[in-house]
C-alpha cells in the first residue's frame, strides 16, 4: 500500500474543468461522471506499477451501504472507466503520486468522503452532470447549459397573455453558502429524516431529487422553505411581490433553523425550485402559464358561475391570470424515450400527490399526447394547460342556464429565450394548437370532452383603450358584432372589479346596465365603461388586475359572456450606471421613477440586488425628502461593487404607501 503523507485536491484546475469554480476553489466540488486529479505526497517510497498500490472507498450519506449504492470500493486500475468508480496513476515523479478519480456517472449527488489507502481521507461534493453522456440530465447544448445551468439571473414572465411582462430574478445558485442550503434542504426532507440511506440512495435520479424538491421548497408537510399566503395581508413576513431574488430566501431559512420563510406565491417558489435545481446540476428553467386552470375536483373542466347580472360567483374552481412552475430536463428511463426531456414541476403547495403537496415531475410529452396514466401528476398539469371552461348562470328563482364563453386556458406558455432577456412562447410543448385534429385526439386520449362553441350570430368582446397605467382614468369596451340578418335587442351589463393574480375577486370599481340595446343587421357596436383611479385607486391589489365583465344577454337564444383582465402598468425605472464598472471596484448607480400618480407617495424607497454584484444582499437606500409629489421624480443614489466580471442583471425594486413593489433591472457588463 502507498504510504501517504499529504495531498492536494487541485481545486482550483479541478472545479474550473467541473464548471464548479463560481462556488469558489477552497474546496472540492465536482460533477459525476468525469474525472478529476489529486496529486498525493509519499511518506516514504515511491510508486512502482503493480508493486504498490492503494485502495479506494467513496461514501456518501450517513449509513453508507454498497446495497443502496452509497458506498463503492475500488482499486487503482491502468485507465479510468467513467462509466463506474475507478482512479489510475497518471504520472509519478518521486514521493508524488498524480492520480485520476472518476465516480459512477449515476452515483448519488451530496457530500462524499474517499478514504485512500488507511490514512487519507478526502472530503468533496458530487453533483449532477449535464456535460456528461452518461449522467440522466445531460444536455447536448452548450448555450441552453450555459442558460439552464450557469446562468445566475433570469426572467420570469407575468402580466396577461395579452401583455406578458417581464420581471428579472437573480437566482443566484453560485453566492456563498447557497450550494450547502441547497444540500441541507435534501437533508431535511421527510424521507430523508425517515430514512436516511434509502433517501440518499435515491439521489442518484433526477427524478427522486426532484420530486423531493418540489414538496420541500413549499412547507406545508415539512420544514420547508417557503410558506405561501394570497390573502389577507403578510404580518410577521413580507409580500411575496418584495421578492427579486432566491438568495435573502434560502439564507433566511438557513439562518432561521429551518423555519419557512414567509411569504411566497408561484413565481417565488417556482424560482427558487428553479435555484436549487441549477445548483445541483439539473438543467432548469422557469416558465409561465398565462389563463391557467386550478382543477379541484379532477374531472378536466372548471365550473364558473355567474348571476343574471354578470357578477362572478367564487367557486373552488379557478383560473389564475398566470401560473409559475419550472421545467428540468432529464431522461425518464421508467417511460419510452420519446418522453425524455423537459419535465413539468410544481413547488407550488395546490393539490396533494401521493399525499404531499408536491406535483411532478411530468413528461412534456405526456401531456401533449394527453397520457394521464403516466407518472407524475399528469391530470393535473395537463388541466392547467387544457382544461374545459363551463360557465353557468344561476337566476333569482334558482335556476340555471349555460352561459357561451371563448375563454381558452393555457396561452402563451412562456420563458426566457436562451441567451437573450426575450420571450419564448413554448405553448406547442404543451398542446396541439386549439382547434386541431392532433389536439382533439389528445383530449379523447385524456378521456376529455370537446365543447365546441357554436357562432350564435352575435359576437362579444372586451378591447382596452391606449394609456392602461396606473393612476390614469382609462376606457374599456364591449364589442358586440351582429352576424345575423335581422335586427336585435338585448341587454348588456358591462362591470369591472379588482382581482388577484390568482382569481380571488375584490370591490367593485365600475357598472353599467343597458336595457333594449338595439343592434341593426351586420353592425358593430363599441360600449365604453370609463374607469377611475379615484374608484379603483385604494382597491388594487399589488398584483394591478382589473377584472371585466361583459354578459349579453339576447331573450331568444343563450347568454354571452366575455371575461378579461386587465393589467395597469407601473412607471419605468431609470438605472444610470456611473463611471466604469470593474471587478472588485466600488461602483454606483443613479435610480429614478417618476410618480404616476394625482396624489404623493410617502415612504420612498429603493433596494438592488444582483448575482456577483451585491454580495449576496439587498442593498435599500431611501429617499431623505421621502415624499414625491405627482409627477415628480424620485432619486437615490446606491453603491455596490461586482465581485466577477462577465455579463450581470441589476435588479431594483421601489415601495412607497401608494406605489409598491415596481420593478426594474440593468445588465451591468463587469470588466476584470
Amino acid at each position: 500500500m502507498l504510504d501517504i503523507n499529504r495531498w492536494d485536491l487541485e481545486c482550483y484546475s479541478n472545479n474550473t474543468d467541473h464548471r464548479t469554480d463560481l462556488n469558489g476553489v477552497d474546496r472540492l466540488i465536482v460533477r459525476r461522471g468525469q474525472p478529476f486529479a489529486l496529486r498525493l505526497y509519499l511518506r516514504s517510497g515511491n510508486y512502482q506499477p503493480g508493486v504498490r498500490t492503494v485502495h479506494c472507498t467513496a461514501e456518501t450519506g450517513p449509513r453508507p451501504s454498497e446495497q443502496y449504492g452509497t458506498r463503492a470500493s475500488f482499486d487503482l486500475s491502468a485507465n479510468i472507466d467513467t462509466s463506474r468508480w475507478s482512479a489510475a496513476v497518471t504520472s509519478s515523479s518521486g514521493d508524488m503520486v498524480a492520480l485520476s478519480v472518476c465516480s459512477a456517472p449515476d452515483a448519488p449527488i451530496g457530500r462524499y468522503t474517499l478514504t485512500l489507502g488507511h490514512s487519507a481521507r478526502i472530503e468533496f461534493i458530487l453533483l449532477f452532470n449535464p456535460w456528461c453522456p452518461g449522467d440522466a440530465v445531460y444536455m447536448d447544448n452548450e448555450q441552453s447549459l450555459e442558460e439552464y445551468v450557469l446562468c445566475q439571473d433570469g426572467i420570469i414572465f407575468h402580466g396577461s397573455y395579452k401583455y406578458p411582462m417581464p420581471m428579472a430574478w437573480n437566482f443566484g445558485q453560485f453566492e456563498s453558502g447557497i450550494l450547502d442550503i441547497c444540500l441541507k434542504i435534501l437533508d431535511m426532507n421527510p424521507k430523508c429524516l425517515k430514512n436516511p440511506g434509502k433517501d440518499c440512495s435515491g439521489r442518484r435520479n433526477p427524478i427522486y431529487v426532484s420530486r423531493v424538491l418540489s414538496a420541500m421548497v413549499n412547507c406545508n408537510d415539512d420544514k420547508g422553505v417557503l410558506l405561501g399566503k394570497w390573502s389577507d395581508g403578510y404580518e410577521g413576513g413580507v409580500s411575496p411581490m418584495f421578492w427579486r431574488g432566491s438568495v435573502e430566501i434560502l439564507q433566511k431559512w438557513d439562518t432561521q433553523a429551518c423555519q419557512p420563510v414567509k411569504y411566497g406565491q408561484c413565481w417565488v417558489f417556482a424560482a427558487v425550485a428553479c435555484s436549487v435545481s441549477r445548483a445541483l446540476g439539473i438543467p432548469c428553467r422557469v416558465v409561465t402559464n398565462f389563463l391557467s386552470a386550478h382543477d379541484t375536483n379532477s374531472n378536466l373542466t372548471i365550473e364558473r358561475y355567474i348571476n343574471e347580472n354578470g357578477d362572478p360567483v367564487q367557486s373552488k374552481d379557478m383560473i389564475w391570470n398566470f401560473h409559475c412552475w419550472v421545467e428540468s430536463w432529464m431522461s425518464r428511463p421508467d417511460m419510452k424515450p420519446d418522453f425524455n426531456g423537459w419535465q413539468a414541476i410544481d413547488p407550488t403547495p395546490q393539490e396533494k400527490s401521493d399525499g404531499v403537496y408536491c406535483c411532478g415531475p411530468v413528461s412534456l410529452r405526456a401531456i401533449k399526447e394527453g397520457k394521464l396514466l403516466l407518472k407524475y401528476d399528469a391530470p393535473f398539469v395537463f388541466a392547467e394547460v387544457n382544461a374545459d371552461v363551463n360557465t353557468i348562470m344561476t337566476k333569482k328563482d334558482g335556476t340555471t342556464t349555460s352561459v357561451t364563453e371563448t375563454t381558452m386556458v393555457g396561452q402563451k406558455i412562456s420563458t426566457k429565450r436562451v441567451g437573450s432577456d426575450t420571450r419564448e412562447d413554448i405553448t406547442h410543448l404543451y398542446k396541439y394548437p386549439e382547434g386541431s385534429d392532433k389536439e382533439r385526439e389528445a383530449f379523447t386520449r385524456a378521456h376529455k370532452k370537446v365543447n365546441e362553441q357554436q357562432n350564435q350570430g352575435l359576437q362579444l368582446k372586451i378591447k382596452v383603450g391606449s394609456d392602461v397605467k396606473k393612476g390614469c382614468d382609462f376606457d374599456v369596451f364591449a364589442v358586440i358584432t351582429n352576424n345575423t340578418n335581422s335586427e336585435k335587442v338585448c341587454r348588456l351589463v358591462l362591470r369591472s372589479c379588482v382581482v388577484s393574480y390568482n382569481g380571488f375577486l375584490g370591490g367593485s370599481c365600475g357598472f353599467k346596465d343597458l336595457l333594449n340595446m338595439q343592434l341593426s343587421p351586420g353592425a358593430e357596436k363599441r360600449v365604453p365603461l370609463r374607469l377611475n383611479y379615484s374608484k379603483y385607486g385604494d382597491l388594487l391589489t399589488e398584483d394591478n388586475l382589473i377584472h371585466v365583465t361583459a354578459l349579453l344577454s339576447e331573450y331568444s337564444s343563450e347568454p354571452l359572456l366575455a371575461m378579461r383582465n386587465i393589467v395597469l402598468e407601473n412607471p419605468e425605472i431609470q438605472i444610470r450606471i456611473l463611471g466604469e464598472p470593474k471587478a472588485n471596484r466600488k461602483l454606483a448607480a443613479e435610480i429614478s421613477l417618476q410618480n404616476p400618480l394625482p396624489e404623493p407617495l410617502d415612504n420612498c424607497c429603493f433596494s438592488i440586488e444582483g448575482a456577483n454584484l451585491t454580495g449576496g444582499h439587498i442593498i435599500s437606500e431611501r429617499l431623505v425628502d421621502s415624499t414625491v409629489g405627482p409627477g415628480k421624480d424620485a432619486k437615490v443614489k446606491i453603491y455596490f461593487t461586482p465581485t466577477q466580471s462577465g455579463v450581470r442583471k441589476l435588479v431594483v425594486n421601489f415601495d412607497s404607501n401608494k406605489l409598491c413593489h415596481v420593478q426594474g433591472y440593468r445588465n451591468v457588463i463587469v470588466g476584470k
